[in-house]
Order: structure tokens, then C-alpha cells, then sequence
């Protein structure tokens, strides 16, 4: 039998447990589950399925116990800026809302009519992004939702995880960095802030830094997965960019380095010991999320494959061939010279995909795509150029350009995107590793 530790990774679009252990000095990875996440609209919000994952989780560690392995701890990664509501006995009371609903439509025009949008960076340090978790409660707030009324305690998507598995309810401080709600300085909760959009001041809690025990499992917990020992629940860098950041460099023979975490988002930054809070770097677009060890993910925020992804599930659903061993050799030999912008509003969440890119190629005078791979090329093409640009502004905010761009996540496979991404940012790219994310929360539960 084996001792390790799990990472539980939960991506937009689908989730994995995978048992990490030490082989000499080599960490090995054993995906021992994977599940699908799946947004559900309903009574016109979408929805987050938290009791199926929490299902699916327990069903990973039940099957990495099956497979021989003693557990050493748990650390569990998430997507940003989503939370649920308990109460006071410690009930869920609804499903987490998804960042792609719609309810956050206008709020941060209306809440920036009422506050300076430059003070506001010099203390968040967050890029304004409408599904941030402001906006969310903002919205919440200004419906009078009576969840907020009841609720004890806002806890973000790992949190919430590892509350209803140890008991234990704290905020880690990278998941709760994307929030838009904490002092970037500080790192600790804006109160002041809180105050003023009127939020009750005991939802948000402690806020702990990764490599904090969050407790350990419930023996409930302990009889369903089959164990009759301890383990220990950690708060490693819970949002999945941190995790995935902290496997990077933060330069190489004195020289800065960047990532670029490749999934359904595209992280583009650079690790840094201290915010940067200046007015170039909000009107470029950047953010400062919470790392590892205090540390800095100095970033922006890009529409990644998403697109990709939307256009393969429909071609999909339409019973054609979605293998990247077919669409990238099409991409690479399409001549569409069609372009967009990745970050357009209105490829967040349309119904059709392809009708959204062919819309608005012809509202910019273009001729769109028709073939799927002239399809993929005009998406890969825009992502890295998009990349270029991102790079550029990254640059002028640092005391000297970076000198190479590592790509890691699961993106990093696409090499006709690598390939495009280094010809257009003219310095070295490097591909991997893969599993960054699931490397990156391992790493921190073993030190």
C-alpha cells in the first residue's frame, strides 16, 4: 500500500481526483476518477450541480482508498470568484449560482457610478470583470434576496468543499483574492468596502494562507469512503490558477519569466512578492490573485478555449467528427484570414457558437468562417494574438521584458496553438507540464 495525497482539481467543464506519491524524489500522478460538471439552467439563472460533485468527489476518494492508497491529506482546487450561502446549522441554501448567469448584467457600470474605479484598483488590485464575486452579491443585494438574510457564512467553491468534508468553514486567501472584496496589501478583507455595499460583516470569514490545515474528516465522511484513520484537509492555493502558477518559475538565470495557464480561461501573468496597483496596470487589464506562499499572480483574465470548446460540443451534438487529430491538421491548413475578439461579450455564453463567430465576423467586415477548420485556425489565431497583446502590456508594467512564456494546464498540448502563440510574442515559448494544476496542489500538501 502506498501513501498520497490527493488533489481534487474541479474545472468548469469537468473534474478529476488524482492520487500524487513520491517515487524516490519523482512526484507520480494516478488520476484515479473523473467526473463531468455540468451547468444547469433553471428558472432563468444557471446553476452549479454542487451535490453531484460533492458526490463525485467522495466516489474519487473512495476509489483511490479501493486502490490501495493510504491517505496522507486532501487539498481541493476551483474555479474563481463562485460561492454558496450556509446558515447558521450549516445548510447549503441553494445551489452556487454559475459565473456565467446573467444577473451581474450592468452591475459594474451602475456600482461605479457611485465609486471611483481608480481608488477601488489601489485597494482590490482586481481586474472589474462582471461575474467577479462583488457583482454577484451586489446583484444579490439589490433584489433583496432573502439568502443573504439567512445566510452565516459565504464560503467559495473549495471552501465550500472542504467545509461539508471537515466541519471546519474558513475562506483560503487565492480563491478569496479574485472575490474583488480583499485589500490587496493587507490580504485580508476590505471591511470598509464590505460596509458600504451593505453586505452583513459575518459572511466573510477568516481568511487562512495556503498550507493551512482545514481540519480533518468527518468520521460520516470517513465510513462512506471506507477509512478508519485521520486525514487532513489542506488549504493549499485553492483557486486553480494559483495552484497551477506556483509550478512556474518566477525567473531563470535572472530573468522574468511568464504563464500561461491554458484551459477554458486563459491566465496570462507573472508571479510577483508584492501587488501592483497602479492606474497603467488597471487600464491594461490586469489583476493581483493570491499565490502561494503570500505571493502575487499578476495576471489578466482572457477568454481561453472556451470558444473551442463551446464549437466542438456543438459539432458534437450535430454528430460530426471533434478530435483534435482532425481539427487541428484542418486548422493548420484552412485559409480564413477571419479574426475576433476573444474577450467580446458575446461569446461569454451564446446559444450557438458558430452563429455568434459568423455574426460577428459580418459585423466587422469580414468574411467568417465556414468549415470547421477554418473555424478552429480563426479562433487559435485571435487567441494568440491576444496573447501578443498581452505580453506587450505585461512588459510595460515590469522593470524589464519577460523572456520566455511558459505554457502549462491542459491548453499546453495544443502545439499549433504554441506555435502560434510563439510567433506571435517572439520569445520562447515552453510547453507543460499538463497537469500543472494537480502538480502545483500536491507540492503544497507535501512541503
Amino acid at each position: 500500500m502506498k501513501e498520497a495525497y490527493l488533489a481534487i482539481d474541479f474545472g468548469g467543464g469537468s473534474g478529476r481526483v488524482i492520487a500524487g506519491y513520491l517515487s524516490g524524489e519523482e512526484l507520480q500522478l494516478d488520476t484515479v476518477h473523473r467526473f463531468p460538471n455540468r451547468q444547469v439552467r433553471m428558472g432563468g439563472h444557471i446553476y452549479w450541480d454542487f451535490l453531484s460533485l460533492f458526490e463525485e468527489m467522495k466516489t474519487g476518494i473512495r476509489r483511490a482508498v479501493e486502490k490501495g492508497y493510504v491517505l496522507k491529506s486532501i487539498g481541493i482546487d476551483t474555479w474563481g470568484v463562485d460561492f454558496g450561502l450556509i446558515d447558521r446549522q450549516g445548510n447549503l441554501l441553494g445551489n452556487p449560482v454559475c459565473y456565467r448567469d446573467n444577473r451581474t448584467d450592468g452591475m459594474p457600470e451602475e456600482f461605479f457610478a457611485k465609486v471611483d474605479v481608480a481608488a477601488h484598483y489601489a485597494e482590490s488590485g482586481t481586474q472589474v470583470m462582471a461575474i467577479n464575486t462583488l457583482f454577484q452579491l451586489y446583484a444579490l443585494q439589490k433584489e433583496d434576496n432573502v439568502q443573504l438574510k439567512v445566510a452565516d457564512k459565504l464560503l467559495f467553491m473549495p471552501d465550500l468543499f472542504s467545509y461539508y468534508l471537515t466541519g471546519v468553514a474558513n475562506n483560503e486567501y487565492s480563491i478569496a483574492s479574485t472575490s474583488e472584496l480583499l485589500d490587496a496589501k493587507a490580504r485580508t478583507w476590505n471591511f470598509r468596502l464590505i460596509r458600504e455595499l451593505g453586505l452583513p460583516e459575518h459572511l466573510f470569514g477568516e481568511v487562512v494562507m495556503p498550507g493551512t490545515s482545514r481540519g480533518f474528516l468527518k468520521q460520516e465522511i470517513k465510513e462512506q469512503i471506507g477509512i478508519d484513520y485521520e486525514v487532513e484537509v489542506i488549504a493549499v492555493a485553492s483557486h486553480d490558477t494559483a495552484s497551477a502558477a506556483s509550478v512556474v518559475p518566477s525567473s531563470v538565470d535572472g530573468k522574468k519569466v511568464a504563464f500561461l495557464s491554458s484551459g477554458t480561461w486563459s491566465l496570462l501573468g507573472v508571479m510577483n512578492n508584492e501587488p501592483i496597483l497602479t492606474e497603467a496596470a488597471r487600464l491594461a487589464g490586469f489583476t493581483n490573485e493570491g499565490g502561494r506562499d503570500g505571493q502575487i499572480c499578476f495576471l489578466q483574465n482572457i477568454t481561453g478555449l472556451w470558444i473551442l470548446q463551446k464549437l466542438m460540443q456543438e459539432w458534437k451534438d450535430e454528430g460530426k467528427d471533434v478530435a483534435y487529430s482532425t481539427l487541428l491538421p484542418a486548422a493548420e491548413s484552412a485559409e480564413t484570414e477571419a479574426l475576433i475578439d476573444v474577450d467580446a461579450a458575446t461569446f461569454q455564453c451564446p446559444v450557438s457558437m458558430v452563429d455568434a463567430i459568423t455574426t460577428y465576423c459580418v459585423a466587422q467586415g469580414q468574411t467568417p468562417p465556414v468549415t470547421q477548420g477554418e473555424f478552429v485556425k480563426c479562433v487559435l489565431r485571435s487567441l494568440a494574438l491576444r496573447y501578443e497583446v498581452g505580453v506587450e502590456a505585461l512588459n510595460k508594467l515590469l522593470p524589464e521584458p519577460v523572456t520566455k512564456l511558459y505554457v502549462i494546464g491542459g491548453g499546453s498540448q495544443n502545439k499549433y496553438l504554441n506555435r502560434l502563440t510563439e510567433e506571435a510574442i517572439g520569445i520562447p515559448v515552453e510547453e507543460g507540464p499538463v497537469e500543472a494544476t494537480a502538480i502545483g496542489n500536491i507540492m503544497q500538501q507535501i512541503k
